[in-house]
């Protein structure tokens, strides 16, 4: 059953979606509680100030467990009135606790990130991918629609033309293509992947972290927020940042440096 291995460097957290004999794939309920249960952890301690995530072996995630589909078990082996609970209530719980989550969140694509996998890679703040990384909108191969909202991800990281075409053919595409749509920020070499996404977490956890979860929620808010909400959520917000005492020690920090 996949699991969620997490572990801790200072103010960075590593995720690990381990479970490689089914692709780590992320439609078991214990992993989506584990993932819900990260992301509230997380909320509530302001030591972290940023998270990797990243899959065990040779794939990020294949996303759902293609054996219960084709075995028609789990989530996949109950009628269709139950099943629009088992998804709202399962795989759907995983993008609500994404955007829920006030750390930002790096995801260091190790590997092929297929269908729920793309998707969560898209739910991350920032992606980084090894040079062996893959991704793909696979659910009308199979027959499918994207039910973990990959349709609502996908076009706003890299435009509606292009998500189309990676939604309506189910292709594949590999890390320098994804790289060149805006899919990811950087390709770097497999063995120097987490590591770049450490250096890259590193320099994001040196900041305050009140200020952090704030710009992050105001990047968030920017998807759908009109220019006035995000500015009055600005106005807002810069009051409680100017009293955090780590404001303070920043800004005398600057004066002398």
């Amino acid at each position: 059953m996949t699991s969620l291995d997490i572990t801790r460097e200072g103010a960075v957290e590593l995720w690990t979606i381990n479970d490689p004999s089914t692709g780590n794939a992320i439609t078991p309920k214990p992993f989506i509680a584990a993932f819900d249960a990260a992301v509230d952890a997380a909320n509530d301690d302001l030591d972290v100030k940023a998270i990797i995530l990243t899959g065990a072996g040779r794939i990020f995630t294949s996303g759902g467990n293609v054996k219960e589909m084709a075995d028609r078990t789990g989530m996949f082996g109950v009628d269709e009135r139950r099943q629009r609970q088992e998804y709202m209530n399962g795989i759907q719980r995983i993008p609500r606790a994404a955007l829920r989550l006030e750390v930002p969140l790096i995801a260091a694509v190790n590997g092929p990130a297929i269908g729920a996998g793309c998707d969560l890679s898209l739910m991350c703040d920032i992606r980084i991918a090894s040079d062996r990384a893959s991704f793909a909108e696979s659910f009308v191969a199979v027959g499918l629609v994207p039910g973990d909202g990959g349709s609502w991800f996908l076009p706003r990281a890299i435009g509606y033309e292009r998500a189309a075409e990676l939604t309506f053919t189910g292709d594949r595409i590999d890390a320098a293509t994804a790289y060149d749509w805006g899919l990811v920020s950087r390709v770097v070499p497999h063995d120097e992947l987490l590591p770049a996404a450490r250096e890259l977490a590193e320099r994001i956890a040196k900041n305050p972290s009140h200020a952090l979860r704030m710009a992050k929620r105001l990047l968030a808010e920017s998807r759908t927020a009109s220019l006035d909400t995000l500015l009055a959520m600005a106005a807002a917000m810069q009051p409680l940042a100017h009293l955090d005492p780590e404001h303070d020690e920043r800004v005398e920090k600057w004066k002398t440096s």
